[in-house]
């Protein structure tokens, strides 16, 4: 297991090479931006610091739905930035949501706060500290902005992780921003840049003037980040493509017997009739999937990219024999229409 309660046991089962599996087990898009294709000048000459943040932050202001002062940009992962805000703040007792990630609550625990568990946002009222990730990466719960602007009102802070939200801005609460709120964003899920040191936090300048320490991302990074953000087809077209082949994902694993669980355009999870069996039977066809300490039944599945992954997949999920009866096609509760999808 690791820090996140995911389990690498299938790997281990079946001695599965990094080089040759097909990775589904993290919640990052496999087809990510491009920012290979770009040339060499674009990626590498150097630019005047103040233009390349300021052209990121009015890309992304715009984006978030949000004003350009709202903004600071860092050189850290969430994580990073969720255990710098922590050590910030007067340390007393912080609610996050469970299932969630361990690496938070730990990092919290290492700042003196009091962790508390808790499943839902409604029972997170009087907290000193609430963390919400938004969607949340370990069972795919989503939160309406409605229900933490509440929230908001009856916790002394509120930080909301919205890694996952890219894809779903009606999720986002930068637009209505509470005023003890922070926001983490990155460019490290849905655009697939994991290797990009840069991190975005979105709140009020009072509170973004207590991460006036924090490194700041070099030029590079700024500059790629700010083309990918600005790339409104490639983004349209993503968002697109992941719905759809999320449909096809939940088909393909109903026709093995598997229930759809929940998810988003990046990752999908499934209710098995055995999680650790499945992760076996995968990982032998060098596929490796997410299973969860906290369920013996549920596995998390990223979108698989190009035609040989589909159709390794495929062919390992036929060869399940499936002991349900068979299923309607399942909708993930709360995930848009194609007709929504439209109108991102």
């Amino acid at each position: 297991m690791d820090r996140d309660g995911r389990s690498d046991a299938g790997d281990a089962a079946a001695g599965t090479a990094r080089a040759d599996r097909i990775d589904l087990s993290v919640a990052v898009n496999r087809s990510p931006w491009p920012v290979a294709d770009l040339p060499p000048p674009v990626r590498d000459t150097p630019a005047p610091r103040a233009t390349a943040a300021d052209r990121l932050t009015g890309i992304a202001a715009g984006r978030f739905g949000c004003l350009p002062s709202q903004i600071r940009m860092v050189a850290d992962d969430n994580r990073a930035v969720l255990s710098r805000i922590a050590r910030l703040l007067p340390a007393g007792r912080a609610a996050v949501i469970a299932p969630g990630r361990d690496s938070y609550a730990h990092s919290l625990r290492a700042a003196g706060w009091r962790v508390c568990p808790v499943p839902t946002p409604l029972a997170m009222a009087g907290a000193d500290l609430a963390v919400v990730v938004n969607p949340n990466a370990q069972d795919g719960r989503a939160w309406r902005t409605g229900d933490l602007i509440g929230l908001a009102r009856h916790v002394g802070h509120l930080i909301v992780d919205e890694g996952l939200a890219d894809a779903r801005p009606d999720l986002s609460l930068s637009p209505a921003l509470p005023a003890n709120a922070l926001i983490l964003r990155n460019l490290r899920a849905f655009w697939g840049l994991a290797g990009l040191r840069l991190g975005l936090v979105v709140a009020h300048p009072g509170l973004l003037a207590r991460l006036s320490d924090e490194p700041a991302p070099d030029e590079s990074a700024l500059r790629i980040a700010a083309l990918a953000m600005a790339d409104r087809t490639w983004t349209d077209d993503t968002i697109f493509y992941l719905a759809e082949a999320a449909l096809r994902l939940d088909r393909m694993a109903t026709a093995a017997g598997w229930r759809v669980a929940g998810g988003t355009h990046l990752f999908r999870f499934y209710d098995t009739p055995d999680a650790a069996a499945a992760q076996r039977h995968l990982a032998h066809s060098r596929i490796r999937v997410q299973r969860f300490r906290w369920s013996d039944l549920r596995l998390r599945l990223a979108i698989p990219r190009g035609r040989d992954e589909w159709d390794r997949l495929g062919d390992s999920l036929r060869k399940i024999q499936a002991g349900a009866p068979s299923q309607r096609q399942w909708r993930c509760p709360g995930f848009p229409s194609r007709a929504a999808l439209c109108n991102v």
